[in-house]
C-alpha cells in the first residue's frame, strides 16, 4: 500500500493527539494545525503544506478510522489555514459520544492495548451466527453457497 503525505499527517495526528487523548480518557480534544505542522516539518514534511494537513485531519477517512466526530473548526471560513484548530469528540459506532468504558468496544484497538489478533477475535465473535437463520432458510451452507454463486453466473 502506498504511503503518501496525507497518510503521514494522519499517522502523526493519531500518535501525538488521538491516542494520548483516548488513553487519558478524554472525550473531547483538539488539534491545532500550526502545532501539527511543526511536528510534521521536523519529520521532513514539506514546509507550508498546511492545506494538506487541514484536509487530512478533517477527512472522513481519519474520522472513521479513529471513531471521531468534528465538533467545530475554528479559523477562517475556508477551514484551511495555519490558524485552524479542529475540535473532536470521541464517538462509538452509532455516532454517540464514547463514555470511556473500556468494554464498550468503541476505542481504537491500539488505545485499548489490544493486539490485532485480539481485536479480530473480538469483532468476529460479535458476527458469529449473524447469518445462521438466513443460511438455514436455504437448506444449509452448501445450498446457500450454490444460491450465491448462481447469481454471479447469471450476471455474466
Amino acid at each position: 500500500m502506498k504511503y503518501g503525505l496525507s497518510d503521514q499527517v494522519r499517522a502523526a495526528a493519531v500518535e501525538k493527539y488521538v491516542y494520548p487523548a483516548i488513553q487519558a480518557g478524554k472525550i473531547r480534544f483538539s488539534i491545532a494545525v500550526r502545532d501539527l505542522m511543526g511536528i510534521l516539518e521536523a519529520q521532513g514534511f514539506p514546509a507550508r503544506n498546511w492545506p494538506q494537513i487541514c484536509a487530512a485531519i478533517q477527512a472522513d477517512k481519519f474520522l472513521r478510522a479513529n471513531r471521531l466526530a468534528i465538533e467545530s473548526v475554528e479559523g477562517p471560513p475556508s477551514k484551511q489555514s495555519t490558524t485552524v484548530v479542529v475540535r473532536y469528540r470521541v464517538v462509538n459506532g452509532q455516532g454517540q459520544t464514547h463514555t470511556g468504558d473500556s468494554d464498550s468496544g468503541s476505542a481504537p484497538a491500539q488505545a485499548r492495548n489490544e493486539s490485532p489478533e485480539e481485536w479480530a477475535t473480538r469483532v468476529t465473535a460479535k458476527m458469529r451466527g449473524l447469518l445462521k437463520d438466513e443460511i438455514a432458510g436455504f437448506g444449509g451452507a452448501e445450498a446457500f453457497i450454490r444460491w450465491v454463486r448462481s447469481d454471479d453466473e447469471d450476471a455474466e
